[in-house]
């Protein structure tokens, strides 16, 4: 597209990498990290009175993000609150995406291995064994035709 900013094209080209687990993460973790500062920042910004300086947001921002939640520094003004909901819930995508990735790399890696010991041929499917079924079916109907 002619009229696509510098943010588009490089939002882009991320979901482009997430194809992969691996990929997927890198994206999540990225997004997940520019959030969370940004949230520190807005945080010492719109919450100034709990959050007197940059150092207090962002380590509130860390916290939140990562699910921790220590209580030592907690927003009171609305702005503040719909900031930290919004963290709350990246932090809670995060984890999940990071922990799909990781079991889906798991699950990857032990049906290629289990492949490569029944010698290069993938283990049987539901459809796989419905199809051998059905055509069993046939064949014993066109022997009982014949006898």
């Amino acid at each position: 597209m002619e009229n696509e900013t510098r943010v588009e094209r490089w939002l882009d080209r991320a979901l482009a990498r997430a194809e992969t687990p691996r990929g997927g993460a890198t994206v999540i973790a990225t997004i997940t990290t520019i959030a969370a500062v940004g949230s520190g920042l807005l945080m010492s910004t719109i919450d100034h009175k709990n959050f007197t300086t940059l150092g207090q947001g962002l380590w509130w921002a860390v916290q939140t993000v990562t699910t921790v939640g220590y209580g030592d520094n907690v927003p009171t003004n609305t702005a503040g609150q719909l900031v930290a909901a919004a963290v709350m819930l990246l932090g809670l995508a995060f984890l999940t995406v990071i922990t799909a990735a990781v079991t889906s790399s798991f699950v990857a890696r032990a049906t290629e291995e289990r492949t490569k010991r029944a010698g290069g041929a993938a283990p049987a499917t539901a459809d796989d064994v419905r199809d051998i079924n059905e055509r069993l079916d046939r064949m014993e109907a066109l022997l009982r035709e014949r006898s």
